[in-house]
């Protein structure tokens, strides 16, 4: 099992360094930058309930976006591995019906932690009230953290679907409910070998993030801070927003390379649970 992760670890790397797939993907993650840094700077002062729901609502929007970015990545692999003649404005336009549909898989997320974060208001409330406030907000203090929780693991989720459904979508042509169940039902089979497959999917893209949030934390301290006293939340908004310029031109690989290993996987799991399906 490990030289077959091995041989498609490999692959996938090499073929994750494309100038057209860079151009494709850095657009869309500049947008996702440009949602982060708007709701960043709305919570900037903010009450801390619209703080909470602004701190979740750009994963399940940026979700959407690299989920619906990667059927097209995924298609224009899979053309790349069988060494067809494959060009990503075809694939965008023969893709588009299926790009679109992969919002059905995030929205009833968004949803969800929309109707967790309204629930939270209520605990909210409950810290307000006169005299007794702040007793209430402490034997009740179990809720907010229920919910909290829920909305990561919500956000967790989301990661699940952009590396297991993603490719399901994009090499299959379809979202049939019986085949996603197979993929979950091997998932619980074989726990570890699906996990160990997502996490070496994740180790270029955290190594990355981890170094870019490094630089972006020095900046800040050394650079933004001394000189912004008071910060307004356009200005908090266009600081952000040009840091995740960078970030977006940075990550493009590794995006690439989590879409590129997904396809791998997919296949590697389809023969786990004797179901045959090849990219070659």
């Amino acid at each position: 099992m490990w030289q077959e992760i091995e041989k498609i670890f490999g692959r996938s790397l090499r073929l994750s360094f494309s100038k057209e797939k860079f151009v494709f993907v850095f657009p869309v993650l500049a947008l996702c930058g440009l949602v982060a840094s708007f709701c960043r700077a709305l919570a900037e002062g903010g009450n801390p309930w619209v703080v909470n729901s602004l701190a979740f609502l750009p994963i399940f929007i940026s979700a959407c976006l690299i989920m619906a970015a990667g059927v097209a990545l995924i298609r224009l692999y899979h053309d790349e591995i069988k060494q067809k003649e494959c060009s990503l404005s075809r694939i965008l336009w023969q893709a588009r019906a299926l790009m679109l549909q992969t919002f059905s898989f995030v929205f009833p997320l968004l949803g969800a932690c929309l109707i967790l974060w309204l629930i939270l208001g209520f605990f909210y409330l409950l810290k307000m009230v006169p005299h007794i406030g702040n007793s209430l907000s402490i034997i009740f203090s179990f809720g907010p953290f229920i919910l909290i929780l829920g909305s990561l693991i919500l956000s967790f989720i989301s990661l699940l679907f952009l590396f297991f459904i993603t490719p399901l979508i994009a090499l299959k042509s379809s979202m049939r409910w019986e085949v996603i169940r197979a993929i979950f039902e091997g998932f619980r089979m074989n726990l570890f070998g699906y996990g160990a497959l997502l996490c070496i999917a994740l180790v270029p893209f955290l190594f990355v993030v981890s170094l870019l949030v490094l630089a972006a934390n020095l900046t800040n301290i050394t650079y933004l801070m001394p000189g912004l006293m008071a910060e307004s939340k356009g200005t908090v908004f266009f600081e952000w927003f040009f840091l995740m310029v960078p970030f977006g031109a940075v990550l493009s690989p590794a995006v690439i390379f989590f879409f590129n290993f997904a396809a791998e996987s997919f296949v590697l799991m389809r023969k786990w649970t004797r179901v045959g399906v090849s990219l070659e």
